[in-house]
């Protein structure tokens, strides 16, 4: 299910519609780097290319951050 979150960023109110599965893991990554959630979404924005929109950027943060734990088999 698709939830609309509401959050500031830099003193700046904006929403975020992510799924479920996406958002818990956004906090298990940001568990994991010991910062928090508005810090690490803060981070993602910032670095994000400007016609991305913060959803998008932050699934593909997460799914990057899943597919670097995955093994590797050469």
């Amino acid at each position: 299910m698709i939830e609309k979150r509401s959050l500031s960023i830099r003193g700046h109110r904006t929403s975020i519609s992510l799924e479920d599965a996406f958002w818990l893991e956004l906090k298990a990554i940001a568990a994991r780097r010991h910062t928090s959630l508005a810090a690490l979404i803060a981070e993602i924005d910032g670095a994000r290319a400007p016609e991305t929109n913060l959803s998008s950027a932050i699934r593909l943060h997460v799914l990057a951050s899943v597919m670097a734990r995955l093994p590797t088999h050469d």
